[in-house]
C-alpha cells in the first residue's frame, strides 16, 4: 500500500515504514504529524484518486529528526564584466517516519461514487 501526499508545496510517494525528508515542520522530535492532503491511495490493484484530495484519507508519521541538508554552492558569473558571486546554502528539513496510511471512507474508494467518470473513446 502506498499514498501520494502533499506538504511544503511538494508531492511525495510514501509507503508504511519509509523515512522521508520534507520541508521543515515546527514539530519536536518524537511528535506525531498527520498529513491530511492525500492525493492518491493505492491498496493492491485498487487505486483511489482524489479530486483534489481523497475524502477521509490521512497519513500519520513520527518526526525522527530535524536537521540541515548538505551545503550547495551557488556561483554566479557574467563573463568579461568582472562580476562573480559565490554563495552557499543549507536547506532545513524534517525527517518523518511514515507509520500508518488510512484509506478513508468506502464511498471515496470508487471512481463512480466520487463523481469522476471514465472517458470513452468515440472511435
Amino acid at each position: 500500500m502506498y499514498a501520494v501526499i502533499e506538504t511544503g508545496g511538494k508531492q511525495y510517494r510514501v509507503n508504511e515504514g519509509d523515512v522521508i525528508r520534507i520541508e521543515k515542520l515546527p514539530e519536536e522530535v518524537g511528535s506525531v504529524v498527520t498529513f491530511e492532503k492525500v492525493l492518491l491511495v493505492s491498496a493492491g490493484d485498487k487505486v483511489s484518486v482524489g479530486t483534489p484530495v481523497v475524502d477521509g484519507a490521512k497519513v500519520t508519521g513520527k518526526v525522527v529528526e530535524q536537521d540541515r541538508a548538505k551545503k550547495i554552492i551557488v556561483f554566479k558569473k557574467k563573463r568579461r564584466k568582472g562580476y562573480q558571486v559565490k554563495q552557499g546554502h543549507r536547506q532545513d528539513y524534517t525527517g518523518v517516519l511514515i507509520e500508518k496510511i488510512n484509506k478513508g471512507s468506502k464511498k471515496a474508494q470508487s471512481k463512480k461514487d466520487s463523481g469522476q467518470e471514465d472517458i470513452e473513446d468515440g472511435s
